[in-house]
This record gives C-alpha cells, sequence and structure tokens, in this order.
C-alpha cells in the first residue's frame, strides 16, 4: 500500500512555473508553444487545487531562430542555447533558494541543460547531489561528434554527464552534474548508431520499453526510486512528451511508436511523489502543431499532478 502524503505537507508547498519558450534545439518547428498549450489547459489551477501554492509565473526569454545565424553544423544555435539555459539555471536556483520547487515548461528538451544545472547547483553549494530521472524515447545521449543532425536536443543529457562540448558541459561553472550512477532513463526505445556506445559507456541505468513490457512498470518504477534515491538530497524528473506512446500524446516533435501507455505513465510518476524527494520537475517537447483539440496538453497535465501528489483517493 502506497505511504500516505498528508495534507498539511502538500499544502505548505510552493511551486514556481517557469516558461521556455524554445524550439532551437530541434528541426521540427512548434515546441516553443508547449508552455502556453499546458498553461491554457489549467496547469496552475491543478496545483492549486491539490492545496499547493503556485507563485507567480514567470518567462525566459529565447532568441528567435529567424533572428540568428546558425554557425555550428555540428551543434546548431550553440550559442543561443547556451544563453538560455545559463539564464535558467540562475532562476531555477533562485526558485529553490526562495523555497519553492521549480517546474519547467518547454520547449525542446535542451532546456535541460538549464534545469538541471540549476537544482545541481543548489546542492552542490550544500555538498549534496541529485538523482535524474530521464523520462523519454530517446536516449539523448549523443555528442557533436555522433550526432546524425547537430540537434542539441538529442544532446543534453551527455553534457550533464559531462561528455561532449566543454561549452554546454559547463553551463552553470561546473561537470558534471549528475553522476550516472543516479541517473535512470525510462521508455527508451530509439537510439542514434553511434549512439549506442555513449550510452553503454557512460554506465546510466537504460529501462527500454522491452524492460518495461517484460517485467512491468510498478517494478521499474521501485528499481528507478532506490537508484535515484541513493546517496541523493533527492531527484528531478526531465520528463519528454515522446516517451508516451502517439495514441497517447500525439502532439510531440519526435514521436515513436510503441510507448509508454497513460496509466503506465502515471503508475511511475505516482510512484516518485510517494517519496516526497522529487526536487524539481520539467515537461518538454509538447507540439500545440502536431496536436488534436489540446489533448496531449490536458493528459500531461494530468501526469503533472501525479507527480506532485494527486492520487486516485
Amino acid at each position: 500500500m502506497p505511504p500516505v502524503r498528508p495534507e498539511s505537507v502538500l499544502s505548505s508547498l510552493r511551486v514556481s512555473v517557469l516558461s521556455v519558450p524554445m524550439d532551437l534545439g530541434a528541426s521540427r518547428r512548434g515546441t516553443d508553444m508547449g508552455p502556453s498549450a499546458l498553461r491554457y489547459s489549467g496547469l496552475s489551477d491543478g496545483l492549486r487545487a491539490l492545496g499547493l501554492e503556485v507563485t507567480r509565473e514567470q518567462d525566459i526569454h529565447v532568441p528567435s531562430m529567424e533572428t540568428r545565424l546558425m554557425k555550428e553544423e555540428r551543434a546548431r544555435f550553440k550559442d543561443e542555447i547556451r544563453y538560455v539555459c545559463t539564464r535558467l539555471a540562475a532562476r531555477v536556483e533562485a526558485v529553490l533558494e526562495q523555497g519553492a520547487k521549480p517546474l519547467v515548461l518547454g520547449g525542446d528538451h535542451s532546456i535541460a541543460m538549464g534545469t538541471v544545472a540549476g537544482v545541481a547547483g543548489y546542492f552542490r553549494k550544500r555538498r549534496k547531489k541529485i538523482g535524474l530521472l530521464w523520462f523519454d524515447a530517446h536516449a539523448d545521449m549523443n555528442i557533436p561528434e555522433t550526432s546524425p543532425t547537430g540537434n542539441i536536443h538529442g544532446m543534453p543529457l551527455s553534457h550533464l554527464l559531462g561528455y561532449g562540448d566543454p561549452v554546454l558541459a559547463g553551463i552553470g561553472g561546473f561537470s558534471p552534474k549528475v553522476r550516472a550512477e543516479n541517473v535512470v532513463l525510462v521508455g527508451i526505445r530509439e537510439v542514434d548508431v553511434l549512439e549506442r556506445e555513449v550510452v553503454r559507456k557512460s554506465g546510466v541505468r537504460v529501462f527500454t520499453m522491452r524492460e518495461i513490457d517484460e517485467r512491468g512498470m510498478a517494478e521499474v518504477a521501485a528499481e528507478a526510486v532506490r537508484i535515484l534515491t541513493r546517496g541523493t538530497a533527492g531527484f528531478h524528473v526531465s520528463f519528454d512528451v515522446d516517451g508516451l506512446d502517439p495514441s497517447v500524446a500525439p502532439g510531440t516533435a519526435t514521436p515513436v511508436a510503441g510507448g509508454v501507455e497513460y496509466r503506465e505513465a502515471h503508475l511511475l510518476l505516482e510512484h516518485l511523489a510517494d517519496t516526497g524527494r522529487m526536487t524539481s520537475m520539467e515537461v518538454v517537447e509538447l507540439n500545440p502543431i502536431t496536436d488534436i483539440s489540446n489533448i496531449s496538453a490536458e493528459r500531461v497535465r494530468q501526469l503533472i499532478l501525479s507527480a506532485f501528489g494527486k492520487s486516485i483517493l
């Protein structure tokens, strides 16, 4: 039976929503509208209905792709992405300093280099480390030399682990941000050929869709929690909408068939919420252009609420 989360604990929690409308890290446009879709779905009202205090929402400025020249083919819009992520890291750290929990809405997955830098930086100053749960169809562990596209949204996790471009790996002024022994990937089903070697050498724990099918999400979630909380102050959740099956969330930039089903995703996030150890969360790659009547945003909203403590009874 899952542990009971007292209402007094939930009601004292403050959540700070940060929007990062960026699509510089991807080829397909539209993820810059993801934060607006989630706001329109009533996300903040849903959080308040849980008894949480939602502070004034904040936006991180993102340069427009149309006004920029792409300087590096192997790491497209690297300077602009570093600029955004550096500002995001500072804002996330400030939110934690103020005693609130950051909820970051993207944007493409390259923003994770900023979010995780901010969370890890906050705890690093207190001589603590964090775990990282990466929910995604993709490993996102390319480096510029292995990427077939040069799109940085396929590279953030490798840079958080200290690999790849030193400028991107050094966002926030330190590297690595997380240790492989506390990193878990869930929902993986598409990995680039050269990227596979990076993943294997890294030592991160990867739960592919085959393993989820064979073992079930409850068992996977239990093992993931053990890894995320082993010797850490808590864990950050980086939730890519494309980790869900496209039948659940069609509104994403890079859909891959055969993904995590709706109740499986809820179960994973409910297990994470039960621990009371989630330090922060980000949701990325929601693309309203490919969505149907905002259904993806509506479903992702419900999943976010599960992560923040919503239960059936």
